[in-house]
């Protein structure tokens, strides 16, 4: 198991997350780093849709995403 350490830096998250919009039944949550390091993953917290944003070097640098 990975700890985080918190920083006093506000811009620095204790572990990185992407922020998601369901808009399948209107939810927000976070979703994490799978344990590779590769992607973030998750669901949504009712309806179990999934989602899978990959990480990589031509990425973009938003943090919130809707999932239609």
């Amino acid at each position: 198991m990975q700890h985080y350490k918190r920083t006093s830096d506000p811009k620095q998250s204790a572990k990185p997350f992407l922020g998601v919009h369901f808009k399948c039944c209107n939810l927000y949550c976070r979703i994490y780093r799978n344990k590779t390091e590769t992607a973030y993953e998750g669901r949504c917290p009712r309806c179990g849709k999934s989602i899978v944003c990959p990480i990589g070097e031509k990425g973009c640098s938003s943090r919130f995403f809707e999932v239609k």
